[in-house]
């Protein structure tokens, strides 16, 4: 068993992935968050990456990129405002985003280290408007190309848009009919969309010679968002038994494209909950009903291949959440019975060390955390282990 630093992650995977993928099997634990910091800074500092994207929302997470490249607003403000899913909340976030904009002070642009959302502008119950998106794609491509090539004006946008409110509906996730993703306006949205993206790719050259390289990635940013939201709310409306795992798997693509972007500027630490970032093919269970999709790391995997690496983490005990002592026979068992507190092990090193043992399945008291299926385990490229997930 090795210390959970850079140079073993290294050692460890032999190669340096362009996405480096760290899973966790709950959100928020501050243990788990301290190992995701002290990773990246060591990460930076030792192996060139300048990257972090987690499991937020993407648009959002701008207003974080923001704070620390250039300092623009707070760090309150950027907790607050750059965060979904009130991630903004936990300590080891706070702790995350100071440590960036520390670190940018004084230093060259080239050199900053990079914050991004990967996930869409959505909670798995409902999704945003895609205004900002759709909008902020509009405006960019107007303000470079002529007005014939348009597909519509921003007045046009703005009306079939509507009032934001409308299209979050809580009550859409059990109801299909309370969403307004098949209207004639979100139908006519998704075509528009389509055809802004379709304009964003054939002037490429023209955009490219006349944009920052910011400007030129955000552009792409809000299209892919704008598709990706328009999508999500369509399937939300669906009625089928397909609605479901449509969703998800709408979902997590949003997420895989968003990854495969970030990797085209270079080595990324991604962090996210196991199930989005796994090779093996994610499943739940919602009114006892089971459904199953590919993760955003199985669709990145698949296009990356060995640029693509993931390491999956695991934990002994959740006491302030009721996870106690995890029974012998599992692989959380088996590890917390060995030093030390943490640690982290090769595939093969694992495998080796459970070819004996056939390790049954842990079932979680609580039903925010997700123990590691011993199915999954030949299918990742290590395991970071924490004994004891401590509360904040």
């Amino acid at each position: 068993m090795n210390i959970v630093d850079a140079a073993t992650v290294m050692r460890v995977l032999s190669h340096r992935p362009r996405l480096l993928a760290l899973g966790e099997p709950t959100h928020g634990e501050e243990s788990l968050l301290a190992v995701r910091n002290t990773l990246f800074r060591q990460l930076v500092e030792q192996e060139g990456y300048r990257t972090i994207a987690i499991e937020s929302d993407c648009l959002m997470g701008l207003i974080v990129d923001g704070y620390v490249t250039a300092g623009t607003g707070t760090l309150d403000e950027a907790m607050e405002r750059g965060f979904s899913h009130e991630w903004g909340a936990f300590p080891g976030n706070r702790e995350l985003v100071r440590w960036m904009r520390a670190y940018n002070e004084g230093r060259p642009a080239a050199e900053h280290v990079r914050f991004a959302g990967f996930d869409g502008p959505l909670e798995i119950t409902g999704a945003q408007s895609p205004r900002e998106a759709l909008t902020g794609l509009h405006a960019y491509l107007a303000a470079r190309v002529g007005k014939e090539l348009l597909p519509c004006t921003e007045e046009e946008l703005d009306r079939l848009l509507g009032t934001d409110g409308r299209w979050p509906d809580q009550a859409a996730m059990m109801n299909p009919s309370a969403s307004v993703g098949r209207s004639p306006e979100a139908d006519r949205l998704r075509l528009l969309a389509d055809d802004l993206m379709a304009l964003l790719e054939a002037q490429t050259p023209h955009l490219i010679a006349t944009s920052t390289e910011e400007e030129w990635h955000r552009a792409r940013l809000y299209g892919r968002t704008a598709v990706g939201l328009l999508r999500y709310h369509y399937w939300m409306a669906d009625a089928s038994p397909g609605r479901m795992p449509r969703l998800l798997g709408v979902r997590d693509s949003i997420m895989a494209a968003n990854l495969l972007a970030l990797a085209e500027r270079g080595p990324a630490l991604v962090a996210s909950h196991n199930a989005h970032l796994q090779r093996s093919e994610s499943s739940m269970s919602l009114g006892g009903e089971p459904f199953s999709w590919w993760s955003a790391g199985a669709i990145v995997s698949a296009h990356l291949g060995d640029a693509y690496a993931f390491l999956a983490s695991a934990v002994g005990t959740i006491e302030h959440r009721g996870v106690g002592t995890p029974p012998p026979d599992t692989i959380e068992g088996i590890l917390y019975a060995r030093p030390p507190e943490t640690c982290l092990l090769g595939t093969a090193e694992l495998t080796g060390l459970l070819a004996e043992a056939a390790p049954a399945a842990r079932v979680s008291p609580w039903f925010g955390y997700a123990p590691l299926d011993p199915a999954h385990v030949a299918q990742t490229d290590g395991l970071v282990f924490v004994k004891d997930a401590r509360a904040a």
